[in-house]
């Protein structure tokens, strides 16, 4: 029988703790530029220039997470059958965590045995492990440390079906997954929808992120013969047969030496799938409707940096690849979706057994075929086609019981279309109730229901921002109209004037916020303004200003460091690490910070005991190398002093020659990259 349960799932955690109140206005670094393409399909290019995001900006960062490990319970929705056992952590992002087949009792997916956090994400935080479901924009979904909303909806021939939801506000769209295992399927079936209410088009995309064991004799199958490589080494993309490029099978992921994007080009009109199959020729494989049409895999490498970063996501161990599937052929694209258009798929996950000689042998068509053929006996095209029509009909149907609210994004975004008259924008299967509803929708509410957006006390962190324009239109009436002519109303307005490309609106307004009260809110701000000038002395300026005002944010004193660095002034950080707070002063990223400040003051006996100490980063952001350059600058000026010749290429390629940067310190993920 096929039953869904809530359950719990202890395991080892770090603490996500606060989100940073920053409003995140600088462009975030991307590390999939795509800086050339030759033999890439027009529409494909087309798509690689559109849709791009300046910030993560209405969401906040996630970066006040630690690395201490504690056992926590995390609140999870089971869906079982008599063949699979599907688990989901309904609080991170509705994340598919398990999927064990019973009969072999075999998990199909890389569960890490702890959750740990880094910085691989939109908003920073993030985990590896289990599917990821990813929506809105290129990059891990703003969802992926934050609860979905969650329900049970009765389905077909009285299964139970989990719906997980949300609001996405980069595109103002509502997403919806429904997963469910009918009695005795040998898959679990995940339906999704997406749709676009607005009276314009919008930037879409969507990838499932599926996390699978790494071994030497894992082989990735799918069914392509032409793959477009990214490499992470700066160049773009490269159009590659598959299996080989440069003698090099890399369908077993521990054929390669260095982290790389791997997009295979299912051919239109060809079942899109992809699996990852052991020894055995067992092992996961993922199947969808033809909308779902690009298929990737992605692997860390074998090379120092890429064994640290599995390290540094698993500290308890296992080694993971991830195979995707998305919308478009890559990651680097994004879809136009069209008004009032709704795009739904079908997705099956299970374990395929295939003939282990054919599936590792050296004709790739045959182990393509072979595999194939084995999933054609799990689920085939035609089931899976005629399961999605079968889906349609519970889709719009309302839950019979909430597990979970997610965000009340929605359910301000709903009063809102209310009060204009304007169509919903969910369909009955969703709800966006008043009960999700909390403080951070509450100036916005006030600005809803009264005109003006009600007074707060300036020293209380800001949150809850939005950027959309019908909200700013009436922030900007309100104003204009004498109403609510406070702090806290400027600074949002400043805000999203920001986004718009309003810098100078912005700037005043942030100067009218502070003429209302003086916080570190829009002084910060103003600082972010002047150093996109190349203001660099008035941004530090401002930064300590701002930092005076709130000592203890740790975000605030990362900023005001990086700061009073760029401007030269690494002895102004210096001589301000006194005055920081005993609870930031250890931080790892502080340590680092004051390190590059005394490598910039020449004050290397400072640089070597922060060596010796081996700070950890907590932060340590994914294609960063700021540790490794600290090493390479610290010994480029011991033997320059030591032995009074000139910082030049030659002495750069001895120390890189003679001063490997220990394994602690390297999160390289490119082996010829020159830090």
């Amino acid at each position: 029988m096929s039953e869904l349960r809530i359950e719990t799932w202890t395991m080892p955690s770090a603490d996500l703790g606060s989100e940073n109140p920053l409003p995140p206005l600088a462009s975030g670094r991307d590390l999939h530029v795509v800086e050339s393409a030759p033999g890439i399909l027009e529409d494909m290019l087309r798509n690689m220039a559109y849709g791009h995001l300046p910030n993560s900006l209405p969401y906040t960062m996630q970066d006040g997470y630690t690395r201490q490990l504690r056992p926590k319970d995390f609140r999870v929705a089971v869906l079982e059958n008599e063949v699979l056992r599907a688990t989901f952590l309904l609080e991170l992002g509705g994340r598919l965590w398990s999927l064990v087949h019973k009969p072999s009792g075999r998990e199909l997916l890389y569960v890490n045995p702890v959750f740990q956090l880094a910085n691989l994400a939109l908003r920073n935080a993030w985990f590896s492990g289990g599917v990821e479901w990813n929506t809105g924009t290129i990059g891990h979904s703003p969802f992926t440390c934050a609860p979905l909303f969650a329900a049970r909806v009765e389905g077909p021939d009285d299964t139970s079906v989990l719906r997980l939801y949300e609001y996405e506000r980069f595109r103002g769209v509502p997403f919806q997954i429904d997963a469910y295992l009918p009695d005795g399927s040998p898959v679990l079936f995940v339906r999704v929808r997406i749709t676009n209410a607005h009276s314009h088009e919008v930037p879409m995309c969507w990838w499932s992120n599926i996390a699978v064991p790494e071994t030497p004799a894992t082989r990735v199958i799918v069914p392509a013969d032409l793959a477009y490589r990214f490499g992470y080494r700066g160049g773009g993309l490269v159009r590659i047969p598959v299996p080989r490029f440069e003698g090099v099978d890399y369908t077993y992921s521990t054929n390669i030496d260095h982290s790389a994007d791997y997009f295979f080009h299912v051919p239109d009109g060809h079942h899109p799938w992809i699996a990852a199959l052991d020894r055995e020729g067992k092992g996961l494989v993922q199947t969808s409707t033809a909308r779902l049409k690009g298929r990737k895999l992605f692997l860390w490498g074998t090379g120092k940096g890429g064994r640290k970063w599995q390290r540094f996501l698993s500290p308890a161990g296992g080694d993971y690849i991830e195979i995707q599937a998305g919308l478009a052929r890559t990651q680097m694209e994004h879809l136009p979706m069209p008004t009032g258009a709704e795009w739904s798929w079908l997705e099956a996950y299970g374990l395929l057994e295939a003939d282990r000689e054919t599936v590792h042998g050296d004709d790739w068509g045959q182990a393509r075929q072979a595999a194939e053929s084995a999933l054609d006996r799990l689920v085939s095209r035609a089931d899976l086609a005629a399961e999605f029509e079968h889906g349609a009909g519970f889709s719009n149907r309302p839950p019979m019981e909430m597990f979970q609210r997610g965000s009340g994004w929605g359910a301000l975004e709903r009063r809102r279309r209310e009060a204009a008259d304007e169509p919903p924008f969910y369909s009955e299967g969703l709800v966006f109730d008043d009960d999700s509803l909390d403080e951070a929708q509450a100036p916005w509410l006030g600005l809803l229901r009264d005109g003006a957006m009600p007074a707060a006390d300036p020293k209380a962190a800001p949150g809850g921002y939005l950027v959309q324009d019908e909200c700013r239109a009436l922030l900007e009436a309100a104003l204009y109209a004498g109403r609510g002519s406070n702090w806290l109303a400027w600074y949002h307005l400043g805000i999203m004037r920001h986004r718009t490309g309003d810098r100078e609106g912005a700037r005043k307004a942030w100067e009218l916020s502070l003429v209302r009260a003086k916080t570190p809110w829009a002084m910060r701000n103003l600082a972010v303004l002047a150093s996109e000038d190349g203001q660099f002395l008035e941004a530090a300026q401002l930064y300590v200003a701002a930092w005076r005002m709130q000592p203890t944010l740790m975000p605030l004193a990362v900023e005001c460091a990086r700061a009073l660095i760029d401007a030269g002034r690494p002895e102004e950080w210096l001589a301000l690490l006194g005055e920081l707070a005993e609870s930031l002063r250890f931080k790892g990223r502080i340590r680092l910070l004051e390190a590059q400040a005394a490598l910039a003051v020449g004050d290397l006996e400072r640089v070597e005991c922060i060596l010796a100490d081996k700070p950890v980063v907590v932060d340590m952001q994914e294609g960063e190398v700021s540790l490794s350059q600290l090493w390479f600058g610290y010994h480029e000026q011991r033997l320059s002093a030591a032995e009074n010749v000139a910082i030049d290429d030659a002495l750069r390629a001895r120390v890189r020659r003679e001063c490997p940067v220990p394994q602690e310190f390297d999160f390289r993920m490119a082996i010829e990259e020159s830090v």
